[in-house]
């Protein structure tokens, strides 16, 4: 790939009062990214009309895009989507992120910065020097109560597994078979690290500080957090199984977990 391009991937759902907040919160932090890139949203056909509030936007701004789907169908499959989108395209990386400004736009160049020793970067709230701010403590409990759970039952030594602000060098997503990934929400977060993990990624923990949503409401639900619980000795077991399917073309073929 002649340059170093990233793709910013924001998928939507009723959120109209907190998208044009974060384009003009990523148009303001642009010239001071290491690297030219652009951004696409994945809205799922809101019923608040987020995804044409996102193609009148897309008509001021050049480096943004929009890819409708027609329904609700989860936060993982919206991210393959755009995945997808991107890998259809010439981009050296491509970043996770929520349009709900919980994610610090402000980390972004040092994300990128971080991803040239690094083959996936996480935006880590529970890393030394990252945090949580504007949560309520049953909320904290369980976040922290997941990523603790997942930690141990698939032996890694990531500190946050579940959060979804990462940024993937290009190899890992075409080396991963995405068709395969079978989580959601929480668990959509931790099957892909861990299966970059195991396929001897660089990944590195990036401390932010996460800040509850101003507007609009949590998609976190009792389902999302159940799928967790449920997914991740699941996952653990295809492992052992040899079922990842993991395909490295360009990068190191060790695990460098079990």
């Amino acid at each position: 790939m002649e340059q170093s391009r990233y793709l910013i991937v924001l998928p939507t759902y009723d959120e109209r009062e907190n998208l044009p907040r974060m384009i003009d919160a990523l148009a303001a932090v642009r010239d001071q990214i290491p690297m030219p890139g652009e951004v696409l949203v994945v809205d799922d056909g809101s019923p608040d009309g987020t995804g044409q509030l996102a193609d009148q936007l897309a008509a001021r701004h050049d480096w943004l895009h929009v890819l409708h789907r027609p329904a609700k169908q989860g936060l993982g499959r919206a991210y393959l989507a755009g995945f997808e989108w991107a890998l259809q395209r010439r981009f050296s990386h491509v970043i996770e992120m929520d349009c709900d400004l919980s994610h610090p736009v402000s980390a972004l160049p040092a994300m990128l910065e971080a991803s040239r020793h690094a083959d996936l970067v996480l935006g880590s709230r529970y890393t030394p020097g990252g945090g949580v701010a504007g949560w309520p403590l049953h909320r904290r409990v369980i976040s922290r109560g997941g990523c603790t759970y997942a930690r141990l039952v698939l032996g890694v030594p990531i500190h946050d597994l579940t959060g979804g602000f990462k940024c993937f060098h290009r190899w890992v997503l075409e080396s991963l078979d995405l068709s395969h990934v079978r989580a959601g929400g929480y668990a959509f977060q931790i099957e892909l690290t861990y299966r970059t993990l195991r396929m001897g990624g660089r990944v590195v923990e990036l401390p932010i500080t996460f800040t509850d949503r101003a507007y609009g409401e949590s998609k976190m639900s009792r389902a999302i957090v159940l799928e967790a619980v449920r997914e991740v000795p699941a996952l653990r077991l295809r492992a052992v199984r040899g079922a990842l399917l993991e395909r490295p073309d360009s990068a190191p073929d060790v695990s460098l977990i079990p």
